[in-house]
């Protein structure tokens, strides 16, 4: 009906399964006849989202055997044959704190994105929490999940020119976790070069990549906790654990060395690990990104999120002498917006286009009095509006809503066909300019 044609479910390394769990990721086997892509994937083991609540829940469908895989959505070619030019390329990574989410879930699905900016758009899984973090370098064993991206943008170097997709216009975006991870793939050595473009949604540039002092003392207690702790066997013992025994373990983790106010999952990217040779200030310093145009932004109450239904935040921000609202601002400038706008004020400032957005837009109603949280601009990114059905960060999908959503999408779609966003209210950032940022509501 849109012209758009969508491949889901596509292997773009083998099963991280038996032996290759642990592993970097490997090439897919080949298989015979034709493949059924007509549905998604299964996601990567993981546990529920710690922002259900606010987002929906969503009903597990994982399983290790298959989930290294992506989706593609292409408009169709002419009757009489491919393109006459090659359309531009997203490769988005969703978030979920490096422990929950899947590129194939319907909050993600690329169609009306690809037919807004006649692009092609591909979502991907890659390897979360203690599958894809954890940190054994003595067994090779680090920034798995990282691996899986850089093998990602591999497999569409390869591959998207028969999906239409031109490797040579090539945008990489994210949201959260997924923002963190396309702005380091963008300025890393080894892939930077691929990135043409980039978009980052929320990326929580306040919280630096794990320092790996960090990494290993959190790994180390994972192993406690799984009963592995000085294990002379230890490889193969992870590698024959069936999968389902990771996520408790690391549940248990996560409550010992969470603390309230924070974001940081206990298993994260290392710093100086594969994919992340440095943290993003210094090669973003050195021109890293130069030449690069880049989309960015925040929610207005990002930390609204992960605040709103933590009963030991109210009195947090007491001990600091402040309100929850004054601490929901002050947390959000911290983790989210300063480094936003560092991010892009160093970019324009070198002379590179950079575009700015805050998404205002609070439900209605809001009863939980969320505002614009972590997450709430998704449903409009994509304009996937009706897959949100019942979370309390969209709240009715009034008529206004839905023209929000159509606005948003094709903004981002017009940007990544043209390095441009398709809105003619949106104007270049300028360095500290309230008024260059776009706001969304």
């Amino acid at each position: 009906m849109d012209g758009v044609a969508t491949f889901r479910g596509i292997p773009y390394a083998a099963s991280p399964v038996g032996d290759r769990r642990f592993a970097a990721p490997q090439p897919v086997p080949p298989w015979p006849g034709l493949r059924d892509a007509s549905q998604p994937g299964p996601s990567v083991p993981q546990g529920p989202s710690r922002l259900e609540a606010v987002m929906g829940a969503r009903v597990p469908d994982w399983d290790e055997d298959g989930c290294l895989n992506l989706n593609v959505w292409a408009p169709r070619w002419p009757a009489d044959g491919p393109p006459d030019q090659a359309r531009p390329v997203l490769v988005w990574f969703h978030g979920g704190g490096f422990s929950s989410g899947s590129g194939g879930w319907d909050w993600y699905d690329g169609r009306h994105l690809a037919a807004a900016g006649d692009i092609v758009v591909v979502t991907a899984n890659y390897r979360l929490g203690p599958l894809g973090y954890l940190y054994l370098p003595e067994l090779g064993i680090g920034n798995l999940g990282v691996q899986d991206q850089v093998a990602v943008l591999g497999w569409v170097e390869r591959n998207i020119a028969a999906f239409g997709g031109d490797p040579g216009r090539l945008t990489v975006g994210g949201q959260s976790a997924g923002a963190f991870s396309a702005l380091h793939l963008a300025l890393a050595p080894d892939t930077g070069p691929r990135v043409g473009q980039v978009i980052t949604q929320s990326g929580p540039w306040g919280l630096p990549p794990q320092q790996p002092g960090e990494a290993a003392l959190h790994s180390r207690r994972y192993l406690e906790i799984l009963g592995l702790a000085g294990r002379p066997d230890l490889g193969p013992a992870l590698r024959a654990l069936p999968a389902e025994v990771f996520l408790p373990a690391y549940r248990q983790l996560a409550r010992e060395v969470g603390r309230p106010g924070s974001a940081a999952p206990p298993l994260y990217p290392v710093l100086g690990g594969a994919g992340i040779p440095a943290d993003w200030p210094q090669p973003l310093a050195a021109g890293r990104l130069s030449g690069k145009p880049l989309l960015t932004g925040t929610t207005r109450d990002e930390m609204a999120a992960f605040f709103a239904f933590d009963p030991r935040i109210e009195a947090l921000a007491a001990g600091q002498g402040q309100s929850v609202a004054d601490f929901t601002r002050a947390a959000t400038e911290a983790l989210f917006r300063a480094g936003t706008l560092e991010v892009a004020g160093q970019h324009a400032a070198r002379g590179d286009a950079a575009y700015v957005y805050q998404f205002d837009r609070a439900p209605v109603p809001d009863p939980d009095q969320l505002g614009a949280p972590h997450c709430s601009e998704l449903p409009f990114f994509f304009n996937t509006i009706d897959a949100y059905d019942g979370s309390a960060m969209l709240g009715l999908p009034v008529p206004w809503a839905r023209r929000l959503g159509r606005r948003f999408s094709a903004a981002i779609a017009g940007f990544v066909a043209t390095g441009r966003p398709a809105d003619d209210e949106w104007v270049p950032y300028q360095p500290a300019d309230p008024a260059t940022v776009r706001h969304l509501a």
